[in-house]
């Protein structure tokens, strides 16, 4: 290792995610692996098709300390170097990302499994909802 601290951050808001800024926050001269997962809306779910967009609610005051936790999580099971994760709240149009995971490790095998881990663990625990809308309808859907 380099020396470098460790970046490990949660932002949870409205803001679009900027996926090529969050690679180079986790960029240092000792990882040789970055993994970034992006969550994007698309246009239909299990249950329905024509999906416009996405509004996620979170529980301001839990959803942060929890997804840091899963990041804690991670970086005990693997070297990470870095990880970051950043979700949307609010209105999440067709395309776009609401949910970003970047992790950066010494190797690859380290670096897919930890976002795999962090994505999945998020998915779960995070007390964030989505409600999907269509033409003539919405309704809450299971997972973030």
């Amino acid at each position: 290792m380099d020396g470098s601290p460790q970046v490990i951050r949660v932002s949870v808001g409205e803001a679009p995610i900027d996926p090529a800024a969050l690679i180079a926050e986790v960029g240092r001269p000792d990882s040789g692996a970055t993994v970034l997962f992006l969550g994007t809306v698309r246009d239909h779910s299990e249950s329905v098709t024509g999906v416009t967009h996405l509004d996620y609610e979170v529980y301001v005051e839990q959803v942060a300390p929890k997804i840091r936790e899963i990041l804690d999580e991670a970086g005990e099971r693997w070297p990470v170097l870095g990880a970051i994760v950043e979700h949307r709240s609010g209105t999440v149009d067709l395309g776009e990302a609401s949910v970003a995971v970047v992790v950066s490790t010494a190797h690859r095998a380290d670096a897919f499994a930890a976002a795999e881990y962090v994505i999945d663990q998020l998915k779960t625990r995070a007390p964030i909802w989505k409600k999907e809308h269509w033409p003539g309808g919405a309704e809450w859907s299971q997972g973030s």
